[in-house]
């Protein structure tokens, strides 16, 4: 099986797909016509070589797939807008007078700022709040730690359990199922048509999901480790710890997709496993949006190739 270096996210009614130096987005508008966006992308990773280093890439990585998308998805949510004119709130009026032209780049730096703070909150303040109230039973503070990872290793499962029943986020699922199987489909030499990708699996080493399952369980490893006792202290040391435990947890995902041997399935089989409620089946629609996304980026791909 041959690898390619792309990987992807759904969006609403859309997937993006991204390259080394490009990405393209595909949205199936109300009227069912696609609609392709393909934009150059070059990494930060790439612009400065310190942030190209093993570990630090990987927390670059995990800010830049935030940040871009935050942007695809307000872009695709675009098509799905009310035509009739929105009164504008004080907000908006206040962005516009701040910000000009940037205001919508400024609207993306604010959500994802937002949606770190809303992470953090969820998957660290409260596990630590957690074990904190059980201190009086457990003596051992690096049981504390162990017990602070486990309710965030269940706080997750919970998450995506609960999500993946509401019907929008289905809808999103689906994408991100014909997103894996548009890549599954060129990694095992196919030709990228909806037949051949529809006949892929829907899971994928590689993805996010599976991603965010390493954070996860790395944390419980390097925060179990660092044993201070406060809760200001703990607290302090999670926050300090996030681009390290991202960094690591990219260098394992990579490491993962690139061997196709039984310990690389076992390690992956967890990710693997979770991915089954974060990807559902698509239609043949569905198909033809994510191989429009993959085909754009694939040409961009290869059109910089060719002028290098």
């Amino acid at each position: 099986m041959k690898r390619i270096d792309i990987g992807g996210q759904a969006v609403i009614e859309g997937v993006m797909m991204k390259g080394r130096d490009s990405y393209a987005i595909a949205v199936r508008k109300p009227d069912k016509e696609i609609v392709l966006d393909r934009k150059a992308y070059a990494s930060w990773s790439k612009r400065h070589k310190v942030l190209g280093l093993p570990i630090l890439r990987g927390a670059v990585a995990f800010l830049e797939a935030m940040v871009l998308g935050t942007k695809m998805i307000t872009y695709s949510a675009e098509f799905f807008e009310v035509e009739e004119e929105v009164k504008k709130t004080k907000f908006d009026h206040w962005m516009d007078k701040k910000f000009g032209s940037r205001a919508n780049d400024a609207l993306v730096g604010i959500s994802v700022v937002l949606a770190m703070a809303l992470a953090f909150l969820l998957f660290f303040l409260l596990p630590l709040g957690v074990s904190q109230l059980l201190r009086e039973h457990l003596t051992n503070p690096r049981m504390m730690n162990l017990v602070d990872g486990l309710v965030r290793i269940l706080i997750l499962f919970l998450y995506i359990l609960a999500i993946s029943r509401m019907k929008d986020i289905q809808r999103v699922f689906q994408y991100h199922g014909a997103e894996h199987k548009s890549i599954n489909c060129v990694e095992n030499g196919l030709d990228l048509t909806v037949e051949n990708v529809l006949s892929q699996s829907r899971l994928h080493k590689r993805c996010g999901t599976s991603f965010l399952l390493y954070v996860v369980v790395v944390s419980v490893f390097i925060l179990t480790i660092i044993n201070v006792q406060t809760f200001w202290m703990r607290l302090l040391v999670r926050f300090l710890c996030f681009p390290l435990i991202a960094g690591i947890s990219y260098e394992i995902i990579k490491l993962m997709g690139r061997f196709d041997t039984k310990a690389a399935d076992f390690l992956s089989g967890p990710g693997m496993l979770l991915q089954r409620l974060t990807t559902k089946e698509p239609d043949a629609e569905q198909v033809a949006v994510a191989i429009a996304a993959l085909q754009g980026v694939m040409d961009d791909e290869r059109e910089t190739q060719d002028r290098t």
